[in-house]
């Protein structure tokens, strides 16, 4: 029996994200939204690139996130990847950046 590496929502990861166009994949960094146990996660991207939407929060506390630079999450670019994609964990959001994501999540979601 295989075993299941279950992350907690605010983990960062290191993980083959898929690009939109075409079938290669680069590791980057991705916040854990949700998971559930089974063998996929929902993820939210994370860059270095600033950008103007209101769903992209920038993280104050990136060093204590595991990161290796300053990042901004990107909440509204969600994706559900397989586990096996995940090459390691890299820390965790802070609890300042922990209110960011769901004051963000609670607007873009708030009238759902």
């Amino acid at each position: 029996m295989t075993s299941i590496t279950i992350y907690d929502a605010g983990d960062l990861v290191l993980v083959a994200f898929p690009h939109t166009v075409g079938t290669v994949a680069t590791y980057r960094p991705a916040l854990v939204i949700v998971d559930n146990g089974d063998s996929d996660v929902l993820l939210a991207r994370v860059t270095t690139q600033i950008h103007q939407s209101p769903y992209d929060i920038l993280i104050s506390d990136w060093r204590g996130a595991g990161l290796l630079a300053p990042s901004v999450l990107r909440l509204h670019k969600l994706a559900t990847l397989e586990k096996s994609l995940v090459r390691r964990r890299l820390g965790s959001l802070q609890r300042i950046d922990r209110s960011s994501v769901s004051e963000a999540f609670g607007r873009m979601l708030g009238n759902w």
